[in-house]
């Protein structure tokens, strides 16, 4: 899980406001976040198969969301992509 100050960091810099913490770009970084938890979690836990399916579930959950950020404002989500370093 995410610490909480971290999770506040996000939110206040991926944010459109104040209270933001459910648009697609908040979103999409904070399973980011957690995606790159899981990946350094299984450099060391090559076995563990029940986080596996959870990381595969936040990947395709992220993936879900930048759909739908680039099908309503592809402003917005090259804007996300460029952040955060992922996709071309």
């Amino acid at each position: 899980m995410l610490a909480r100050e971290q999770k506040k960091s996000l939110i206040d810099q991926y944010g459109t406001h104040i209270t933001d913490t459910g648009s697609p770009e908040v979103q999409i970084a904070l399973i980011s976040e957690r995606i790159g938890q899981l990946t350094e979690h299984f450099k060391t836990h090559q076995k563990d198969h029940g986080s596996r399916r959870g990381l595969l579930m936040l990947v395709s959950k992220r993936r879900r969301l930048l759909n739908y950020l680039k099908k309503y404002d592809s402003e917005r989500y090259k804007t996300v992509i460029g952040k955060l370093g992922i996709r071309k």
